[in-house]
């Protein structure tokens, strides 16, 4: 039997942030990032809305990017003290993947970050509170999600909490909101989400559901990551609209090696996780095509790419990004984005181990061990495709 889980209500377009004002809860707790929902004013208007719902508020920012487990424990234990029935995430990935995890030890206080770090291992939520996300990005799509990305910093090791326990309730998409993105920003998140609806597409736990919301996500994204890279306005709202698409498709049907190598790489090499996705993409796809060759093919004929066989489809899809990361100015390479050799060669081997181990890895399309992900590795590193 599978499961399919999306949150209970989404709200989108203008101004959707003044849906707010018409839930009924009491004590609304908002975690949010750094300053850039203060200084763009949608972190106020986010306390209006709730205050005019009738809600005391509180707010817990500085949510560092890639979060930490110290920081979501120190949210845990803020929220203990103010005791919510509604958790509001406020932000890009960071602050909402933290949000998710202090929801989880605010409700279960006995808990360790040990004891939900295994995929699907979560305690029943909800008891004290429900959640809201308002995504300020356009890739994460954690705001429709069953999955939390926190980092401990001890061991550099980006852990993907999973479970439908945290999937938001409520989902607000404010397409107002990322017309404040940067443009390094808009690429970086952009090639996150067109990396999660890829991988979806062609992930082991992909279904009928998933399928549909996976394509249309891959076909919004490279209508309108360009434009919105270049301040469009409604192609800022598109991708807005095309990241979630990605993340239900996701959510579900889960992800696969791009994302095992984007988790262990960013805490590593100290890079962005879209960045990481964006070059390591190209390289995956020539790696899965052995075992889902035909799926890449679909891709391709719905981007209405050239080729007259699977293979030369496939070959074009990895041609369409690569030159897709050319328009949003993302060097092909973790050498070109600054990476050492001798950064790459100390830590090769235990990223290749603990991107085996990764939780994305089990819904790869084809299996992997850790040679064969070193191997992927070090092609994405030099730009050599992969051909094994």
């Amino acid at each position: 039997m599978a499961r399919f889980t999306l949150p209970r209500d989404i709200y989108y377009g203008s101004n959707a942030i003044a849906s707010l004002t018409d839930l009924d809860y009491k004590k609304a707790f908002v975690v949010t990032g750094g300053s850039s929902m203060q200084r763009t004013g949608f972190l106020k208007k986010v306390e209006d809305a709730l205050a005019a719902g009738g809600m005391q508020v509180q707010v817990f920012d500085g949510v560092e990017p890639d979060p930490s487990i110290e920081t979501v424990m120190r949210g845990a234990q803020a929220m203990r003290d103010f005791e919510p029935d509604l958790i509001v995430a406020l932000g890009g990935g960071s602050p909402m993947d933290a949000a998710k995890a202090m929801w989880v030890f605010y409700e279960y206080p006995e808990k360790t970050f040990e004891d939900i770090k295994n995929p699907f291992t979560m305690p029943k939520l909800r008891k004290k509170a429900h959640f809201a996300a308002i995504p300020s990005t356009s890739g994460t799509a954690s705001e429709v999600t069953a999955f939390s990305v926190i980092t401990d910093y001890k061991t550099l090791i980006k852990y993907p909490l999973a479970d439908f326990e945290i999937t938001p309730d409520i989902a607000i998409l404010d397409t107002d909101i990322p017309l404040t993105m940067p443009k390094k920003l808009v690429a970086h998140t952009g090639m996150d989400a067109l990396t999660h609806a890829i991988e979806a597409y062609v992930a082991t736990a992909r279904s009928g559901f998933s399928d549909p919301l996976a394509k249309q996500a891959i076909v919004d994204i490279f209508d309108s990551l360009v434009d919105s890279y270049n301040g469009d306005v409604e192609a800022r709202g598109k991708m807005h609209i095309a990241q979630c698409l990605a993340g239900m498709a996701f959510s579900n049907a889960l992800l696969g090696i791009a994302h095992s190598l984007a988790h262990k790489t960013g805490a590593m090499f100290e890079l962005p996780h879209g960045l990481c996705n964006a070059i390591l993409l190209p390289y995956v796809i020539q790696y899965n095509a052995k075992a889902c060759q035909s799926r890449y093919a679909d891709i391709a004929r719905a981007l209405g790419l050239p080729g007259g066989t699977d293979k030369q489809l496939t070959d074009a899809l990895v041609r369409a990004i690569r030159e897709l990361n050319e328009k949003l100015g993302i060097a092909p390479t973790y050498q070109a984005n600054g990476v050492s050799e001798e950064n790459l060669n100390k830590h090769a081997d235990g990223i290749a181990k603990n991107a085996t181990a990764d939780p994305c890895t089990g819904s790869n399309p084809r299996p992997i061990d850790a040679a064969n992900m070193k191997k992927v590795l070090l092609c994405a590193f030099y730009g050599v495709d992969v051909n094994f």
